[in-house]
């Protein structure tokens, strides 16, 4: 299976930790990963233009770094959203990238999700859980999992683990 992962933190933190353990999981497993460090690059918010829809053939019109995250989005089997949670939702720069794949309309391929969420205090990710949430639903895409990590569970032995183990079984 292939996999694309969006990893939406600028910083290499909590969430990167996340990030690798379930690359070694899916790794182990056969799996094809890729990581798009979409936190450090450019991306635009989408503009409601509709170019994308009317004349664009399904591409926006903004020439950026989400030249790069299309390829690996249409080709995976299964997306991962990973962010450090910043004021309540995935960080702006995750939010960007998938905002933009408006352009596209729904994922042709992938047919699972996951999401992978850090945060420096408990119960703070319930806004990048419905966001997630929602795009999929929308989307048709089969939720694989959520896994977050608040306070001391961010970089915990066990909470890698169990990203790892989950990553190995998919």
């Amino acid at each position: 299976m292939k996999i694309a992962i969006l990893n939406g933190s600028p910083r290499k933190q909590n969430t990167s930790a996340m990030v690798d353990a379930f690359c070694e999981g899916a790794k182990e497993a056969g799996h094809k990963v890729e990581v798009l460090h979409v936190g450090k690059m450019k991306i635009g918010g989408c503009m409601g233009c509709e170019y994308c829809h009317t004349k664009g053939d399904g591409k926006c019109i903004q020439k950026d770094d989400m030249d790069k995250v299309m390829p690996a989005y249409l080709d995976a089997d299964m997306i991962v959203y990973a962010s450090p949670v910043y004021y309540f939702d995935v960080t702006a720069q995750l939010s960007a990238a998938m905002q933009r794949v408006y352009a596209i309309g729904k994922t042709p391929k992938a047919k699972k999700a996951a999401l992978l969420i850090s945060s420096g205090s408990p119960d703070t990710g319930e806004g990048a859980i419905v966001t997630y949430q929602n795009m999929i639903g929308y989307m048709g895409i089969e939720n694989a999992g959520i896994f977050t990590a608040a306070g001391d569970e961010n970089k915990s032995e066990a909470k890698m683990n169990e990203i790892r183990e989950f990553a190995k079984a998919l």
